[in-house]
């Protein structure tokens, strides 16, 4: 699917906070109507460019104390098969398939104590993945992609 530049103000919009902006707000900030945004996003749900709305979730304040990144090893013949089951893995928030070196899995994890890490660690490795090395994460920023249409939005907003 080829995007235009209203799927991609679209876009920009909703992975700035899709929670809390109407399509009525994301037309008038495009300058399209509100059931364009509301057609467009549609299409993009059933072409799979977007995948879903996930909320942004402070692990720390949710009594998860630990945010850990492990940086593992697996064969690459069995890399994306370990990566799915490590999606199994209670504790494991994301999977990231890295596609060139060693090191080409990183799995980040929130745990409430060193035990709960350790218990991920020791089943990432009893799926077969070698855990090279592991991080203890401070804080975690987000943004939305800046080529998915800041610039119609932003000139929609300063010819009001």
């Amino acid at each position: 699917m080829d995007l235009d530049a209203t799927n991609k103000a679209v876009l920009y919009l909703l992975q700035q906070d899709a929670r809390r902006i109407t399509t009525q707000e994301m037309a008038e900030q495009i300058g399209v109507s509100a059931s364009t945004v509301r057609n467009r996003i549609e299409q993009l749900e059933s072409e799979g460019i977007i995948r879903g709305y996930h909320p942004d979730v402070d692990y720390d304040k949710a009594g998860l104390q630990l945010h850990v990144l492990f940086i593992c090893s697996a064969p690459n013949p069995e890399r994306e098969r370990l990566a799915r089951e490590a999606r199994e893995v209670s504790g494991v928030v994301t999977i990231q398939e890295v596609l060139n070196g060693k090191d080409n899995v990183q799995i980040e994890a929130v745990g409430t104590d060193t035990d709960d890490i350790a218990r991920v660690s020791d089943e990432l490795s009893e799926l077969g993945f070698d855990v090279v090395n592991s991080k203890i994460l401070k804080s975690f920023h987000k943004q939305p992609f800046d080529h998915f249409g800041q610039q119609l939005v932003d000139e929609n907003e300063t010819d009001e």
